[in-house]
């Protein structure tokens, strides 16, 4: 077995360990999404997101994730990269968080493989931005790889997506934990949320 699938693995079981954590008690539908400002990296280069900016221009999908370079999380990021044309189809935005670095973001980001430049992918490095979201970020474990071999210094937070709405309110959240969603779902029912969306609002 190779060291690359050993790696994997290994990420993909350690990331379903922390997912286990009791650690759901996320932002409601109807609840007024929490603002956010954070360091964010598109295609390699770091700039700074704000939600109340990207609201402005339609519904925003913000999806917490573990941790970049790990099994479900590279699915989850090639997914909506694929999908990303259909995102902007519906007016949506795409903004993934995570407690990487910005300097692991920066080549995430850029990963033909997983982000591929299609989206922006931000840095909450202490947990806050998860915290105001409801969602506790668990305690990074020693020794810890990604797919690439390199360590990971970083807590987990629980795969969790929030449509939010023009309005600033939150539509829907999908939890891996709490809806035992696999990766690719999460993006699959955001898109055809915001899909639904985008009908009513042409609706006569």
């Amino acid at each position: 077995m190779n060291k690359h699938l050993v790696g994997l693995i290994a990420a993909c079981v350690v990331a379903t360990s922390f997912l286990a954590a009791p650690s759901f008690a996320a932002v409601k539908q109807g609840d007024r999404a929490p603002d956010f400002t954070a360091e964010a990296s598109l295609a390699g280069k770091d700039f700074s997101f704000s939600l109340k900016d990207a609201l402005k221009k339609g519904p925003v999908v913000v999806y917490f994730y573990p941790s970049a370079y790990t099994g479900g999380c590279d699915i989850e990021a090639h997914t909506f990269a694929t999908q990303k044309d259909k995102f902007d189809a519906a007016g949506a935005t795409i903004i993934g968080v995570s407690a990487d670095s910005i300097q692991r973001l920066n080549a995430f980001s850029s990963d033909p493989n997983y982000c591929a430049g299609k989206f922006p992918v931000a840095s909450d490095a202490g947990g806050k931005i998860a915290a105001s979201y409801g969602l506790t970020m668990q305690a990074a474990q020693s020794g810890l790889k990604d797919v690439r071999g390199v360590a990971i210094d970083h807590g987990f937070i629980p795969r969790t997506t929030f449509v939010i709405g023009r309005d600033g309110r939150i539509i829907a959240t999908l939890s891996s934990e709490a809806d035992h969603l696999h990766p690719q779902d999460h993006v699959q029912r955001s898109l055809a949320i915001v899909q639904k969306l985008q009908a009513g609002a042409h609706a006569p």
